[in-house]
């Protein structure tokens, strides 16, 4: 039960990132129609971070301990720009998130990094 509980957390958390990037960065837009499409992006995420994360951190484990763990926003950003190709295969979620160039990502990376990590703290 705990796990289930921590898992609707993180993608709570999640959507609260997304919300959060698309009213403060420019390029990074959010086409959601109601809170439902924005769930079921940020489970999404939260499932690319549960299952494609570990694999990218052992991957790009010596840039990560080279750079003193700031390699894994790297990692958060390969994430965050899987996402909208993943999204577009996802018909009735198809162009829900769009980010328009990498200072967009890098910015959206930055937020949604800072909120998992607080939420991460927290649950």
């Amino acid at each position: 039960m705990k796990g289930i509980f921590k898992f609707i957390i993180v993608v709570a958390g999640n959507a609260l990132a997304l919300w959060l990037a698309w009213l403060y960065v420019p390029g990074f837009v959010l086409n959601t129609a109601d809170w439902v499409q924005l769930a079921l992006v940020a489970l999404v995420l939260a499932l690319l971070n549960g299952l494609l994360k570990p694999i990218l951190t052992l991957v790009l484990g010596p840039v990560i301990i080279l750079t003193l763990g700031i390699g894994i926003l790297i990692v958060n950003a390969l994430i965050l720009w899987i996402l909208p190709t993943l999204l577009n295969y996802i018909d009735f979620l198809r162009g829900t998130v769009t980010i328009q160039d990498i200072p967009a990502l890098v910015y959206a990376t930055l937020i949604v990094s800072a909120v998992n990590f607080i939420i991460h703290i927290a649950a």
